[in-house]
């Protein structure tokens, strides 16, 4: 299995890119986390829909054939590590390679939006799209260490 996070936005710092790091690798070869990395749209004279549109046209692209999407929206539904570790299993066990989407500064298109298996928050509060990575690669991490009985989780 393979776990895509598909995102918009480049020029991370490297403290960020470090944490992803560090937590992708220490995932097993059997569930290897994968960074997908979009430019956002020029926004120059452009509508916040169209820049959304184009964005939505370049997600579409660079999903993964057949990965099931996952949109992160601060509007989603607070995910739980529990909750991500049983998805986790699951997803495993049925053979399926999710796909995180993590929209530019304007967000996602209503399509791709619609388009998702689930729309998860990763907190209440409105996180720098950067973060996000880092923490959806920790997170993806812990709940693949709770499914295992790593000691890295502890409840």
């Amino acid at each position: 299995m393979k776990i895509y996070i598909l995102a918009l936005g480049h020029k991370l710092p490297l403290w960020i890119n470090a944490g992803i790091e560090e937590y992708t690798k220490r995932m097993p070869p059997e569930a290897r986390i994968e960074i997908i990395e979009l430019k956002p749209e020029d926004r120059t004279s452009k509508t916040t829909n169209r820049v959304l549109a184009l964005e939505a046209e370049r997600i579409r692209a660079a999903m993964p054939k057949g990965a099931t999407p996952i949109v992160c929206d601060e509007k989603g539904k607070i995910l739980t590590t529990p909750m991500l570790s049983r998805w986790m299993g699951d997803w495993m066990r049925d053979g399926i390679s999710p796909c995180f989407i993590i929209g530019s500064a304007d967000g996602l298109a209503a399509e791709i939006k619609q388009s998702a298996a689930h729309t998860i928050a990763l907190s209440g509060c409105v996180l720098p799209h950067a973060m996000v990575r880092l923490m959806l690669a920790e997170q993806v991490y812990r709940a693949w260490s709770l499914l295992h009985n790593h000691p890295y989780h502890r409840e």
